[in-house]
């Protein structure tokens, strides 16, 4: 069983940065892939990035890419979305997840979840 607590929300302008963690309250599987996705309002949870927790290339939803930044610390067991240039339509509540699907977008084929941390851009 794997418990995720994000934390790193809060209130910024448009054109700010935002960085968000991700721990994991066990030692994570070399094998898991990390996600992370947002929810807005009225609105249902999309992806933003993932990365596999032993290496290799991160993956982006395409609104995001070349302003965020997904990376994760192994020693901590914690994964990082660094949010740049950050618009109003990044609005939402982050979440991180982990799944044994490798290299998945698939909300549903995410296992475990974190409670999940808001952040709110203004413009």
């Amino acid at each position: 069983q794997v418990q995720l607590v994000e934390s790193g929300g809060g209130l910024v302008q448009a054109g700010g940065s935002l960085r968000l963690s991700c721990a994991a309250s066990a030692r994570t599987c070399s094998t898991y892939t990390m996600g992370w996705f947002r929810q807005a309002p009225g609105k249902e949870r999309e992806f933003v990035a993932g990365i596999y927790w032993s290496g290799g290339s991160p993956y982006y939803e395409d609104s995001v890419k070349g302003r965020f930044t997904i990376s994760r610390d192994n020693t901590k067991n914690t994964v990082y979305l660094q949010m740049n240039s950050l618009k109003p339509e990044d609005t939402g509540n982050y979440f991180c997840a982990a799944t044994i699907n490798h290299g998945t977008r698939i909300r549903s084929l995410y296992d475990w979840w974190g409670q999940g941390t808001q952040v709110t851009v203004s413009s």
